[in-house]
C-alpha cells in the first residue's frame, strides 16, 4: 500500500491531547472508502489461508478494524475496553501509556484455550496497551498469530518491545519521528 496515499488520508492534530503531543487521526481515512477497503484488504490479507479464530480489538479504533478482519477471516471477535465499560466479569491488565496510567479489562472466557488469536489496533506507540491485551490474551490460553496496526510510530519503543516479544507484528504506515507543527 502506498504511504503517500496513506499519509494524505491521515489527519495531524499537533497539541492533542496535551502540548507536544501529534495526534494521528484516521478516522480521515476511514471517510474514504476506496481508502478503508485497501486498508481492510491489506491487513486481512496477513492471515489469508489461515485458520483465525478471533480478532481482538481494542478500545476504540481497533473496534473498527477488528470488525471487519474478523468478518474477511470468517473469525469471531473480542474486544478490550478501558476499566468499568464490560457489564460480565472480567480480566484486567494495568500499563502506563505516552499520558499516564491505565487499566484495560476483558470478558472472562472471550478466548478460549488454544484460541488462534489476531489483535488489531490503529496506532502503535510505546506499546503498554497492547503489551496489556497480549497479556490479557495469553491469560486466557489464546495463541497470537501477529498484532497489526495501521500506524507505527517508530521513534517510540513500542514496536520493539512486540518484536523482542517474538509476535508477528503487521503496520502500513510508519512515523519514524514526532513533527508537531
Amino acid at each position: 500500500m502506498d504511504r503517500n496515499f496513506l499519509d494524505q488520508r491521515i489527519r495531524k492534530i499537533p497539541d492533542f491531547p496535551k502540548p507536544g503531543v501529534l495526534f494521528y487521526d484516521i478516522t480521515t481515512l476511514f471517510e474514504d472508502a476506496q481508502a478503508f477497503r485497501e486498508v481492510m484488504d491489506v491487513l486481512s490479507a496477513n492471515y489469508a489461508g489461515k485458520k483465525v479464530d478471533k480478532v481482538v480489538g481494542i478500545d476504540a479504533r481497533g473496534f473498527l478494524l477488528a470488525s471487519v478482519m474478523a468478518y474477511k477471516l470468517n473469525a469471531g471477535i473480542s474486544i478490550v475496553r478501558k476499566k468499568g465499560k464490560l457489564p460480565y466479569k472480567t480480566k484486567s491488565a494495568s500499563y502506563e501509556k505516552e499520558y499516564g496510567p491505565d487499566v484495560i479489562e476483558m470478558h472472562e472466557g472471550t478466548i478460549k484455550p488454544g484460541e488462534s488469536v489476531v489483535i488489531a489496533d490503529d496506532l502503535l506507540a510505546t506499546g503498554g496497551t497492547m503489551l496489556s491485551t497480549v497479556q490479557l490474551v495469553e491469560q486466557m490460553g489464546g495463541k497470537i498469530m501477529g498484532i497489526d496496526f495501521i500506524i507505527a510510530l517508530t521513534f517510540l519503543p513500542g514496536l520493539k518491545k512486540l518484536q523482542a516479544r517474538g509476535f508477528p507484528v503487521h503496520y502500513l504506515i510508519d512515523y519514524d519521528h514526532e513533527k508537531v507543527s
